[in-house]
């Protein structure tokens, strides 16, 4: 039986998909392409446009704009996407852009907490049981992994990368890519160690912390280039699940990883001062 708590003075375009048990607040706005999944709630003066899904029991908050059209100035019109997964809770004044390129999609995992005033940027992908504090702004094409956790007023560079079980400070300036497992903060950034606290508390075992914590010491600890320090994580740590993503995350960086020489990451923005300027 559907069960639909549409208040009469929102807008809910002709073509909209709606779900059972959706509730959608007075001056709420939902165009004609978007998905409610069931139990999804729309709060008043929220404004949902594009081809956007919202997946079951996420609520958006008042004055929340999701769907728009990114701000990437290559975008030429074509058709893109938004998915936001299930139980999130997108708070008041958030902003998710659209994509840009045919059939590309900016994601939101599951059970994700976007407090007050957040951004998310074009090509962004963003994992499940994240956590951005107020004011945290995600620039085109950055991806933060699960259980990350980024402090308010923190903008993430484009192309930027944060790990999984990372936990980035408040008022942080991120410029390359942040290590899983890790924690650190400031404006010049600092990689202070390992998420202990937050590993703990996902059920993260001694040895399995032991042996993060000898792959860190090798990465940040040791004064070896990082393709040297890899070559030594693999030599000398257990290999675990835990190690293996550790190892492909610092193989797989394109702007380096932040704290360590950050030649690449200089040469990338120098190349995109250069490209703007023309």
């Amino acid at each position: 039986m559907i069960n639909l708590q549409i208040h009469p003075m929102a807008v809910v375009e002709e073509g909209a998909v709606i779900g059972n048990n959706v509730v959608i607040e007075p001056f709420a706005v939902v165009k004609s392409n978007v998905i409610l999944k069931d139990n999804v709630t729309i709060k008043s003066h929220a404004y949902i446009d594009g081809y956007t899904t919202i997946g079951e029991g996420t609520t958006i908050y008042p004055s929340a704009v999701i769907g728009t059209k990114t701000q990437d100035k290559k975008f030429r019109g074509e058709k893109t996407f938004v998915e936001i997964g299930k139980n999130c809770e997108i708070r008041e004044c958030v902003t998710i852009n659209s994509s840009c390129q045919e059939n590309s999609v900016v994601k939101i995992g599951d059970n994700c907490l976007l407090m007050a005033y957040c951004h998310v940027a074009h090509n962004c992908e963003v994992g499940s049981n994240v956590i951005m504090a107020n004011g945290a702004m995600l620039a085109g094409h950055v991806i933060v992994e699960d259980y990350v956790i980024i402090g308010g007023m923190t903008p993430v560079h484009q192309f930027s990368r944060i790990g999984m079980h990372a936990m980035v400070g408040g008022l942080s300036r991120i410029h390359c890519d942040v290590p899983p497992f890790t924690i650190g903060a400031g404006y010049e950034y600092r990689v202070a160690g390992l998420n202990l606290i937050g590993l703990r508390r996902r059920g993260f075992n001694l040895e399995q912390r032991r042996q993060l914590a000898k792959a860190f010491k090798i990465t940040y600890r040791s004064s070896l280039s990082l393709s040297e320090a890899i070559e030594r994580i693999e030599q000398e740590c257990e290999m675990n699940e835990q190690v293996a993503h550790w190892i492909q995350f610092c193989k797989s960086t394109k702007r380096g990883l932040i704290g360590l020489s950050n030649l690449i990451c200089d040469e990338l923005n120098q190349q995109e001062e250069t490209e703007n300027e023309v």
